[in-house]
């Protein structure tokens, strides 16, 4: 149950206090479970540019929908997915995982025909489409590690892309920016959401059982 209690205490923090940091131990601890975050065929479509540096967060908060939270948080987590599939970014991948697992090279080339043969002759758009996806699980387990740590944070997709993009320079590292964390310690008295009830749908009406 602790997970559950964790997820029960967390909130989309809606004021952070410049004042105060988050550890480097934990902001390690969120972006390793991002790490071991599962994906699509294992490949990992996606990473994490980790911002504590004041001078790159004030060039973003032009762009960002709430720029209190780009100014003030501790971190910001961009999650920022692969632009497109290549052969070369899947082959890497199933390179270093026969290397790791002390297997012959090539051990899975059957499996990665298929899946050249799969997303190299979609379009880039619908490949981006799904390299972001997979960039939601691991802000998910962002998420979830955060809570356990009781570290505060916010997710974001109120932000301008394309001002993220051209700052960090993804285009250089074949990425694009999906969403935001704001990692930081909330600002109880500026939080305005913070003393309200957590409200959720009833089990009943989200679940639909087939049994």
């Amino acid at each position: 149950m602790a997970l559950l209690d964790s997820l029960e205490w967390r909130h989309a923090v809606k004021a952070f206090n410049p004042e105060q940091k988050v550890s480097d131990e934990n902001i390690e601890k969120i972006i390793e479970a991002v790490r071991l975050a599962p994906t699509s065929s294992g490949l990992q479509q996606f990473r994490v540019i980790a911002i504590s540096n004041q001078e790159i967060k004030e060039k973003l908060v032009p762009g960002a929908l709430n720029p209190e939270s780009m100014r003030d948080c501790s971190h910001v987590l961009v999650f920022a997915a692969w632009d497109k599939y290549t052969a070369e970014r899947i082959d890497d991948v199933y390179d270093f995982t026969t290397e790791e697992r002390d297997l012959p090279k090539g051990r899975f080339d059957s499996y990665t025909d298929q899946l050249k043969n799969l997303y190299l002759n979609q379009a880039e758009q619908l490949n981006f489409a799904h390299t972001s996806r997979q960039s939601y699980i691991g802000l998910g387990f962002a998420l979830a590690q955060a809570a356990e740590l009781k570290v505060d944070t916010c997710p974001a997709e109120g932000f301008d892309n394309k001002l993220v993009d051209e700052v960090l320079e993804l285009e250089k590292h074949g990425l694009k920016s999906v969403s935001l964390l704001y990692v930081g310690v909330g600002d109880d008295e500026k939080d305005w959401i913070k003393p309200m009830k957590k409200v959720r749908i009833p089990r009943e009406e989200f679940v639909i059982d087939v049994k």
